[in-house]
């Protein structure tokens, strides 16, 4: 009996062990997801700060009250963004009809581009997501379409209020008292409209990157009927126009929504969304490494301008000289002294698909950015100290807790859909993003 009763009591132990262990592993799994929402309640009071409209929900995407969203809009733009049809104003005869807004904005690099300085006008090739484009040899330097900064994406540009690393585009907001720097003759003049900055860096972009909308040729293609759909109550004499083509453009950029992405729908109540180390990585995120300072709201950035030191464009395969005002970032536009060396929080999201990151592509890869600042030693020399950001201090992260982090910013952050934001062919029949001979052979246009 004496044995058979320590038999008993070891068996009721073992059983009472087993369910304390299940019931500890059922708890910590349900904590880590409950520990992420309960800490983004507490810095947004919900969830719902940080979720993405849908991209047909027009009335809930952030959009000037001088453009609102159409459904005829989206799809005009979403043509015209890509069509190299109107690339027909290149500074040599091998650029013409080769190049459109997507041949530095394309999807295969989560619309930025796939090299360090996007090519307009003056590239070519390709590649297979769009790291293969180069500079055409036949091309002066001071005749080539480069960026003398990084290409920032035209993903979640719906909720910047300014555009362009030092935000020199749109009317409203941050830019509200900059009037005297609208300078005449200049891309900056084109604030002047009044607009925000996605439509503003859509009208000022058509004429940087030498892309033309002839009424002509619009009226005698089947981009007519669209013009006419999208724009029906403006004169026929000013609706097939670089204007309207331009407002068209930035209703299609305010769709590009990579609402699909595991930390969407985490938001949206798939508390399976996301992984372990990826929910670890967002409670890092949203707490110890304050990443949620500067990097907030549906598109985990802010309207902020901040100095963290980084580098510029540098190295010799740097294709254009890189001008003072540029490196000075946003006191490069607003001549206030207090503002150099600053530059735009970016977005987060689809990340994964980018090769450089930073104003000046010096970093390529998501880690060694979280390296970066979880270290807070300044790497460009010119980057006085008293201009750093208050915010740019060491993390004390450690190895794993970094790990955690990239994981959150590359998988949680990745929509893996986004080609439904692309046209299946374009009325021009043309190649796209870009049509030059090497970009139709890598793109299969041939």
């Amino acid at each position: 009996m004496n044995h058979l009763r320590i038999k008993l009591l070891y068996l009721f132990a073992l059983i009472a062990f087993m369910s304390c262990n299940t019931d500890k592993d059922n708890y910590e799994d349900i904590s880590s997801g409950t520990e992420l929402e309960n800490r983004i309640i507490e810095l947004y009071g919900s969830k719902s700060d940080l979720i993405q409209p849908l991209e047909t929900d027009y009335l809930s995407i952030p959009s000037d009250i001088n453009n609102p969203i159409t459904e005829a809009k989206v799809e005009l733009g979403k043509l015209l963004y890509h069509e190299t049809m109107i690339g027909s104003d290149p500074k040599m005869n091998e650029g013409m009809y080769t190049y459109s807004c997507a041949s530095c904005h394309h999807v295969d690099a989560g619309f930025q581009s796939g090299i360090k300085q996007g090519i307009g006008d003056g590239g070519l090739g390709f590649g297979s997501h769009g790291e293969g484009r180069i500079k055409n040899a036949l091309y002066a330097e001071a005749d080539l379409d480069v960026q003398p900064i990084r290409t920032p994406t035209t993903l979640n540009v719906a909720f910047q209020e300014v555009m362009l690393w030092n935000g020199q585009f749109g009317a409203v907001g941050p830019n509200e008292g900059t009037e005297s720097q609208w300078t005449v003759g200049t891309p900056k003049e084109t604030n002047n409209f009044g607009f925000e900055g996605v439509e503003i860096q859509a009208i000022a972009g058509m004429d940087v990157h030498r892309l033309v909308i002839i009424p002509e040729e619009i009226i005698n293609s089947s981009y007519k009927d669209l013009f006419d759909v999208a724009f029906p109550d403006i004169d026929e004499s000013e609706r097939y126009t670089k204007l309207y083509a331009s407002l068209a453009i930035a209703a299609y950029e305010r769709t590009l929504l990579p609402n699909q992405s595991p930390f969407q729908r985490w938001l949206r109540g798939d508390d399976d969304a996301m992984n372990d180390a990826e929910i670890e990585g967002a409670k890092l995120f949203f707490d110890k490494a304050q990443c949620f300072s500067c990097h907030s709201g549906p598109a985990l950035n802010d309207m902020n301008f901040h100095a963290l030191g980084m580098q510029d464009l540098e190295g010799a395969e740097i294709l254009t000289t890189i001008d003072e005002a540029t490196k000075k970032g946003r006191g490069g536009f607003t001549g206030n002294s207090d503002d150099d060396y600053k530059f735009k929080t970016p977005q987060l999201y689809n990340l994964k698909d980018v090769g450089f990151f930073g104003h000046g592509g010096s970093f390529e890869t998501v880690k060694e950015v979280v390296e970066y600042k979880n270290e807070a030693i300044v790497e460009n020399d010119i980057v006085p100290a008293d201009k750093l950001s208050s915010l740019f201090v060491p993390l004390n992260l450690t190895e794993t807790e970094i790990d955690q982090i990239t994981l959150f910013l590359e998988n949680a952050l990745y929509d893996d859909n986004l080609q439904r934001y692309v046209p299946e062919t374009l009325p021009s029949g043309n190649c796209f993003p870009n049509a030059d001979y090497m970009s139709s052979s890598d793109l299969g246009c041939d």
